[in-house]
């Protein structure tokens, strides 16, 4: 999705309940809102750990990743019938102007957090629709992420959304990791 990707060959690292540390299934939920005709994007979803969270309660969640390892270790565990992979960059989304009520990020806004990514998420949620951000903080330690020189502060997220024209409604910085929750 940028300039650093989550080795394939470490895919194993990305399942488990270890990952709820960061990021608890219902602190996502409370954040995308999803509901049963909700289209819904995962921006660098992996093996779908976080997807699967989400798929229950949305009509359509798209599993964006730009590493087809990564879809095929997802089609082996199982990818649940509401759920569409879609190869792509966050850069060049393959959606209709609008077509998404939310989408959302773990873990991977260092990976994809340039302008032209901001305007294309832009391009892709409908008004009012909800962008949702889970990431390690370039303020944290390190531990459990990237190294600290491969992340980005809170300030960096809010002061990107902004000016794409998003409106950040939730923005809290936290140990290692931060959230943001804006809408178009």
């Amino acid at each position: 999705m940028g300039f650093h990707t989550f080795d394939p060959e470490m895919a194993d690292r990305l399942e488990g309940e270890h990952r709820y540390r960061w990021c608890s299934g219902e602190e996502l939920l409370t954040q995308v809102a999803p509901h049963e005709d909700a289209t819904i994007a995962d921006l660098g979803s992996g093996t779908g750990f976080y997807t699967d969270i989400v798929a229950p309660h949305a009509g359509t969640v798209y599993a964006v990743d730009i590493q087809p390892e990564m879809h095929e270790r997802y089609r082996e565990k199982g990818v649940p019938a509401t759920v569409e992979q879609v190869e792509a960059t966050a850069e060049e989304l393959p959606f209709e102007d609008g077509e998404l009520d939310a989408a959302f990020s773990t873990m991977t806004y260092h990976e994809f957090s340039g302008p032209e990514t901001m305007a294309e998420l832009a391009r892709v949620l409908r008004p009012g629709g909800r962008l949702v951000t889970v990431d390690w903080s370039g303020n944290g330690s390190g531990q459990g992420g990237p190294p600290v020189g491969e992340r980005h502060t809170l300030g960096h997220a809010v002061s990107a959304l902004g000016a794409a024209g998003f409106t950040v409604e939730h923005a809290v910085s936290r140990t290692e990791t931060f959230i943001c929750r804006a809408r178009r």
